[in-house]
């Protein structure tokens, strides 16, 4: 299976491509979508829509699995990126891909074992997990790389580990 692991916001989009196969994982492609501030917020959408439909063309997963939102302090920034949310949601639609959400907490307990593990600790079991030399930068980077190792470990079905498989639950399946 292959996976587009998001971790979303509106300046900074983090994307991981991993494929699992018999619970070996590989990784295909993985870095940032950046977006200048200051840019007028609908052009920084259309860019994070544009270059995230651009790596799903090229990588053709199967399904894309992107952390919940959850709210903090600042209002402004929850609805952001929420509006960054929306439009990731919508590429992986038009791109027909099973679309999952996992909670920060999913996250670190299907990588680290423990729901309340520092981002440190997610960072370096993701390291070690795929095997790479080094942590990914920027930390959006590794995050998107945590989601997708646990959509991995939810084996991808519809309410495994707590994912919700947006399009099947959309389209009465």
């Amino acid at each position: 299976m292959r996976i587009l692991g998001i971790d979303p916001g509106y300046a900074i989009v983090g994307y991981g491509v991993i494929d699992y196969q018999n619970t070996r994982f590989s990784v295909v492609d993985y870095g940032a979508i950046l977006t200048e501030a200051g840019t007028p917020f609908n052009e920084r959408l259309e860019q994070i829509y544009d270059e995230t439909c651009a790596i799903m063309q090229k990588w053709k997963p199967e399904a894309m699995a992107i952390e919940k939102l959850f709210y903090n302090t600042n209002a402004k920034t929850v609805i952001d990126v929420g509006q960054a949310r929306g439009v990731l949601i919508l590429a992986a639609q038009k791109n027909r891909l099973r679309i999952a959400e996992y909670t920060p907490l999913q996250v670190k307990q299907s990588v680290v074992g423990y729901g309340r593990a520092e981002k440190k600790q997610v960072q370096e079991m993701t390291k070690l997990i795929l095997n790479l030399e080094k942590i990914p930068k920027p930390d959006d980077t590794a995050d998107a790389l945590a989601i997708a190792i646990c959509h991995a470990h939810a084996g991808g079905s519809l309410f495994a580990g707590g994912g919700i498989d947006l399009s099947r639950v959309r389209n009465g399946i």
